[in-house]
């Protein structure tokens, strides 16, 4: 059996990914499930966190979002029995890859799929539905009538957080990349119901003539939003920026637009904050969280609240109320590739269908 493992190297570029001969153990844990892999989603490695936590290893599995059938199980499993679809997240320091044909799961770490969900389309959107639902009931705890300012909201995270704030009754504002993006947030409609767009307010980031807080200040009637998801900040003005980066919202900007009680919930690991930024920030009683997507499958202690989101989750996107940007399957000879170009952020994800 084969499966897709990494060789770090010292930096992305030098990383390696290949395919690798694996086995698995005869006797399945009691606690465990065997799975036989229809898709796996690729996203990108954190090498920092992994070492962080103390996983270091020569060769690193590839591929933890997995959708399959339930081949085998362990004596004391009681959630699942054979031939039942399940999705799943394998935990950071699982060592099988989930490009596997078959790989090894403690039940605690999987679901049941509705059985119209595609494998496809729940295996490239569990990783950003679970930062989506991370962001937004675990750190910023919306409520219907709170108003939302997602920074790239056509990117699959972005996407995925402006559809599930919209379902619970959040006003949404999202900045656009580009032209094509601006077009395309602005014909966002839910699959049922009232055919509103999902999006009060597109604000265009790419001409360098949009000015962000006074855009939202009048979208707000000068109070503010309550919650500002970021995907990348910028911690100050240089002058060989490279374009991405020029795209990415200053610190400053985002605290200025958050109202009095606002939540800033921020992906950039390595966020440094003034003592300008902390004191506007006090004077809001504004707070600031990081969303860590893979603290749940890295600790036990809200391991049933984690599961309920893997649950709605499913539901969502069968019900259509989630509809992730459909991508093709890419075959597992060209797997490689399509890792190295996610690791280089030179493709959002990439999904394997085995």
């Amino acid at each position: 059996m084969k499966g897709l493992y990494c060789r770090p190297g010292g930096n992305d570029a030098e990383t390696k990914f290949l395919i690798q001969e694996t086995t698995l153990p005869a006797l399945l844990d009691s606690h465990q499930v065997r799975v036989q892999v229809k898709a796996c989603g690729l996203s990108p490695l954190n090498f920092k966190l992994l070492g962080d936590l103390g996983i270091q290893r020569d060769l690193v599995p590839v591929g933890r979002e997995v959708v399959g059938v339930i081949l085998k199980v362990g004596s004391s499993v009681s959630f699942f029995q054979p031939d039942d679809e399940v999705v799943g997240i394998l935990p950071l320091d699982s060592r099988c890859s989930g490009l596997c044909d078959v790989v090894d799961v403690d039940e605690h770490y999987l679901v049941q799929k509705p059985e119209k969900l595609g494998w496809v389309c729940v295996a490239g959107a569990l990783q950003d539905s679970v930062k989506a639902y991370t962001a937004l009931h675990t750190h910023a705890r919306m409520a219907a009538g709170h108003t939302l300012l997602i920074m790239d909201g056509a990117s699959p995270f972005g996407l995925l957080c402006i559809q599930l704030a919209c379902y619970h009754g959040v006003k949404v504002l999202a900045t656009s990349h580009t032209p094509q993006q601006h077009t395309f947030l602005e014909q966002l409609r839910p699959s049922v119901g009232v055919q509103e767009p999902l999006v009060a307010r597109v604000i265009p980031v790419y001409d360098g003539s949009s000015d962000l807080l006074s855009t939202v200040l009048e979208e707000t009637g000068g109070l503010g939003v309550d919650t500002v998801i970021d995907s990348g900040v910028r911690l100050h003005h240089e002058e060989d920026e490279s374009a991405e980066t020029k795209l990415l919202p200053h610190k400053h900007d985002i605290i200025s637009v958050l109202g009095v009680g606002g939540h800033w919930v921020t992906s950039h690991q390595d966020l440094q904050l003034d003592p300008p930024d902390s004191r506007l920030l006090f004077l809001k009683s504004a707070s600031v969280s990081f969303i860590n997507g893979d603290v749940w499958t890295s600790s036990s202690a809200q391991q049933g609240r984690y599961l309920h989101i893997l649950k709605d989750i499913v539901e969502k996107l069968s019900a259509g109320i989630l509809r992730p940007q459909p991508q093709e399957p890419v075959p597992l000879y060209e797997a490689t590739v399509a890792m190295e170009m996610v690791q280089l952020r030179q493709k959002r994800t990439a999904v394997v269908q085995l």
